[in-house]
């Protein structure tokens, strides 16, 4: 099965949630053919930095090998104080993350929360 899928995180307190919901989705639907993106904003864009200890980094690394895209909003990364070089190698810096949302539904991706 061939999806497109955008996740939206905004709490850092749910991305074991989340990245469980992504390794799953991952386990039933074709990966090659398949569009996956998290997309972090607000208080969740923290736990991009590669150097916290919260322990999902790894797991996000992982994702990312398998096709997963991780964006997160520059706004949120502005109000945080929060420069793109602080940021795990694999994530992807998007202008905002409403805008990101909002184009990929346009282009006919799922929406998740």
């Amino acid at each position: 099965m061939n999806v497109n899928v955008i996740f939206h995180i905004d709490e850092g307190f749910k991305w074991n949630l989340l990245l469980h919901n992504v390794t799953n989705l991952l386990e039933l639907v074709d990966e090659k053919t398949s569009q996956v993106e998290v997309l972090a904003i607000s208080d969740a864009v923290k736990n991009y930095i590669g150097d916290n200890d919260s322990g999902i980094v790894p797991k996000m690394h992982q994702l990312s090998i398998r096709g997963v895209r991780f964006a997160a909003c520059n706004n949120a990364l502005k109000a945080f104080g929060i420069e793109k070089e602080e940021l795990s190698a694999f994530v992807e810096v998007v202008p905002a993350g409403v805008l990101e949302l909002i184009t990929r539904q346009a282009e006919g991706y799922a929406y998740i929360k």
